[in-house]
């Protein structure tokens, strides 16, 4: 685990733009287990990438078409719920950060750190708008 008061500003960067944070399994399953669409975001510190997803989630949800519900798990803290969160990403692999949509409890769109590292923020928000716009 990380020190809290370094992961402090991260957790913040995306509560602050209307996330809800997810510490505990129960949260997760809560969140993801509902009608509706819900995009979670694993946040992360590691600033080749997490650096460029946080940006990225804020713009993409600025646009008309947005889930019904934000959250996000920390990856490297709340081990149980971001380990829930990725339960419900399978097949994909774990990483951190990551983005996922879901609508009525399926996945239906994924970004992996892969698809996040190397790319500027409006490149990824502009994947997750074309998500949002087609399920949201």
């Amino acid at each position: 685990m990380y020190p809290e008061y370094l992961v402090a500003p991260m957790r913040e960067e995306l509560t602050q733009a209307g996330f809800q944070e997810l510490k505990t399994p129960e949260e997760v399953d809560a969140a993801i287990g509902t009608e509706g669409t819900v995009f979670v975001v694993v946040n992360s510190v590691c600033g080749c990438a997490a650096g460029n997803a946080r940006p990225a989630a804020k713009a993409a949800i600025a646009g008309e078409k947005k889930p019904d519900r934000l959250v996000t798990v920390f990856a490297g803290m709340e081990k149980e719920a971001v380990d829930k969160a990725r339960a419900y990403m399978l097949p994909y692999p774990p990483s951190s950060p990551a983005m996922a949509l879901f609508k009525d409890g399926k996945l239906v769109h994924m970004i992996e750190r892969h698809m996040i590292e190397g790319r500027p923020a409006h490149m990824i928000a502009d994947n997750l708008a074309s998500a949002f716009e087609a399920y949201c």
